[in-house]
């Protein structure tokens, strides 16, 4: 110190941020920087600068369950700690690696919440009510109901990786909720989207049962359903789609319209198939007495099936000389029948039969 100044004279403001250095007290729930120095059995001592060194105790590296502390460290890494403790008597900072992962991992989660974005995440364990999950060094919960794993045993969900949405953040009671449900079901609402752009009529398409209905069956398409109504499932009378299809098969049909407004699509099974009309046209002719078997009576007269996938029809008024009887008086649904022609339009689809002016009793089997 010169002469000139006294012991009572200002410090200069080098020398005051020199101190400091020289006596910053850490506390606890600060966050340091320091540097991994020794690997010990039971943690990992660091080098925290101003003459201070921290330890890390082995249950303080991560929060998820690791084999040994060179998973997670290694020997020069420069790492950021949260304080545990301060300095005890021998100056030594209690430190704590997963504390900092923690933190990080709620400002991301919540990022992510607020942003509706889709995470994935890692099954760890399965548990009474769903799955435990680790995502950025924390624990989450899926409970059963928001889970969509399917065909698998507790043992086979370990390690598996799943997309995920965030349904609850509470850092102060550590609880962290997720649902893989509303996950797959934005996936699906992506994929629906994208298949509705590409569709077009007449475009050929695979797919899988999953439901079937009175109406005729749903066919996934890879995350949209289209429909394939009963009266195109086949070109012979089906009485119902289950007698065709069940649940689960894979089937290759024809998109026969896609409305994009409301997310319809139409599919038929029959178009893949070849058209029996186009078949007939040079099989039969008007005045040719063919071999027919009753498929259906209705009050106007009975469907007569004369070809696979063909059904002609015979008019009640066809069915004999005698005026207002009733179909079921004359033909029964199985029998076979023999019939004349009388109009025979393959290309409109429609034949007619006629049974008058025939000996009953040569053309009706029984």
């Amino acid at each position: 110190m010169s002469a000139q100044q006294s012991e009572g004279s200002p410090k200069s403001e080098f020398e005051l941020l020199l101190g400091e250095s020289f006596n910053y007290k850490f506390g606890q729930g600060d966050i340091i920087t320091g540097d991994v120095v020794r690997i010990e059995r039971d943690g990992v001592l660091v080098d925290v600068g101003s003459k201070s060194e921290g330890f890390v105790p082995f249950k303080e590296l991560s929060n998820i369950p690791v084999g040994s502390i060179e998973d997670v460290v290694k020997i020069g890494d420069r790492l950021e700690f949260y304080i545990l403790r301060e300095e005890n008597e021998n100056g030594q900072l209690t430190l704590s690696l997963k504390r900092v992962a923690q933190a990080r991992g709620w400002v991301q989660l919540e990022d992510q919440k607020r942003k509706d974005q889709t995470i994935r995440a890692k099954i760890s364990a399965v548990v009474k009510g769903g799955v435990v999950v680790d995502v950025y060094g924390l624990r989450g919960f899926v409970p059963a109901s928001q889970l969509r794993v399917k065909g698998t045993t507790p043992e086979e969900l370990i390690g598996m990786e799943i997309p995920m949405k965030i349904l609850e953040t509470d850092i102060k009671r550590n609880k962290l909720i997720l649902s893989q449900r509303m996950a797959v079901q934005e996936e699906k609402a992506v994929q629906r989207e994208k298949i509705l752009a590409t569709l077009e009529s007449g475009q050929v398409v695979s797919g899988e049962v999953v439901r079937i209905a009175d109406f005729g069956a749903f066919i996934d398409l890879g995350g949209i359903d289209g429909l394939l109504p009963i009266s195109e499932i086949s070109w012979e009378r089906v009485s119902h789609p289950s007698d065709v299809l069940k649940v689960g098969d894979v089937v290759t049909t024809k998109v026969l319209k896609v409305d994009r407004e409301k997310g319809h699509i139409s599919l038929s099974l029959k178009q893949m198939q070849a058209d029996p009309w186009k078949e007939i046209e040079d099989k039969f002719q008007d005045g040719q007495v063919i071999n027919g078997k009753v498929r259906k009576i209705q009050a106007f007269g009975a469907f007569v099936q004369i070809y696979p996938g063909v059904d002609a029809l015979l008019p009640t008024t066809e069915m004999s000389e005698q005026p207002n009887i009733k179909p079921e008086e004359v033909v029964h649904v199985g029998q076979e029948i023999k019939a004349i022609i009388k109009k025979f339009a393959p290309k409109d689809h429609k034949i007619s039969l006629s049974l008058r002016g025939v000996d009953v009793s040569d053309l009706i089997g029984t």
